[in-house]
């Protein structure tokens, strides 16, 4: 069998090339990704604008690095709200509450017949 060589193109990357459909397809799926986005995390760029594959490029940059900053802020808030959670005190008071609560039931229990006892 004989090996067939192809010539490697010269230049895969051209910003100036108009964007094909695959590309403004995945343009257009960001801006609604990015519409969930809070305001001050949206880009700004006007998508119908976008004609060549270096707008393109630098819209897709935009928005996934706006999703990822969205995503740290996120996760410093909950972060934030788990450290200022209950005390150790609160919850140790919770359980001698619960554990009260369980033997006065138990002593309820048995003043109404809880259990049936033979008779002599």
């Amino acid at each position: 069998m004989t090996v067939v060589y192809f010539p490697q193109p010269k230049g895969l990357r051209n910003p100036g090339r108009p964007a094909g459909s695959l590309l403004l397809a995945q343009v257009k799926h960001l801006r609604e990704a990015e519409k969930n986005l809070p305001v001050r995390y949206q880009s700004g760029i006007f998508t119908h604008e976008i004609q060549t594959e270096g707008e393109a490029a630098d819209y897709v940059r935009a928005v996934t690095e706006a999703i990822h900053a969205a995503h740290d802020d996120a996760a410093t808030a909950r972060i934030k709200r788990t450290r200022k959670g209950k005390r150790v005190i609160e919850i140790a008071a919770v359980a001698d509450e619960a554990a009260e609560r369980k033997a006065q039931n138990k002593r309820t229990s048995k003043k109404k017949g809880g259990t049936s006892k033979r008779k002599k």
